[in-house]
């Protein structure tokens, strides 16, 4: 079942595909432990489809970014529009069934090293949803991620906080916000590090 099949059908569905999930989940990790996920990080593999994307998207080069409030994998709340009135924020859209977003996280981490303490926050939201909280979080800690990882949930209308406000179709999506909220770059699938690296850098010296 696809995961843009598997939503639609609603929550219920969430939790009938969790036993499913931690089976895949557990051959995930074992294809990282091959040359510290060298192999998969380097793999041709086309971005995810996701749930959503099918309206217009809010969250455009130009736009405001729509603000939202999700928690991230230690329980604590994270809400965008606080984050923007201090800094720029690097977000990204990801799942941990995701070949490519593996390689977009390490990237995302390494843009964190270097520019933190420089007023940017760094931020990825998962798109498998609060079910899967605990094997997100316990994925992020093996991977030595130290960067806000957030967790989207459904809402009363079974959409994604998130991901459907912002229109994502695929992951990984890629957005650099400006300080107040701007969108300055939106990209989906794989992100070239020297292409990031140039937006960051230019945004960070204005």
């Amino acid at each position: 079942m696809s995961r843009r099949s598997a939503v639609r059908e609603g929550r219920s569905v969430v939790t009938a595909l969790m036993e499913a999930r931690l089976l895949a989940f557990a051959g995930i990790l074992s294809l990282l432990s091959l040359s510290a996920g060298a192999v998969a990080a380097e793999r041709e593999t086309p971005p995810l489809a996701v749930h959503g994307g099918e309206g217009t998207r809010l969250a455009e080069p130009g736009m405001i970014a729509p603000d939202f409030t999700v928690l991230d994998v230690e329980g604590h709340p994270f809400r965008l529009s606080e984050e923007v009135s201090r800094k720029p924020v690097l977000l990204l859209f990801w799942s941990v069934f995701c070949d490519p977003c593996r390689a977009e996280m390490a990237t995302l981490q390494k843009a964190h090293d270097k520019y933190a303490g420089r007023d940017l926050t760094v931020a990825a939201v998962a798109v498998d949803g609060d079910p899967l909280r605990n094997i997100i979080g316990g994925f992020a800690r093996q991977e030595g991620y130290t960067f806000k990882v957030l967790v989207d949930e459904l809402d009363a209308a079974e959409r994604w906080k998130v991901a459907d406000a912002y229109g994502v179709a695929v992951t990984p999506t890629l957005l650099l916000l400006e300080k107040g909220g701007k969108v300055l770059h939106r990209k989906g699938g794989k992100t070239r590090e020297d292409e990031l690296e140039k937006a960051v850098s230019s945004l960070l010296e204005k």
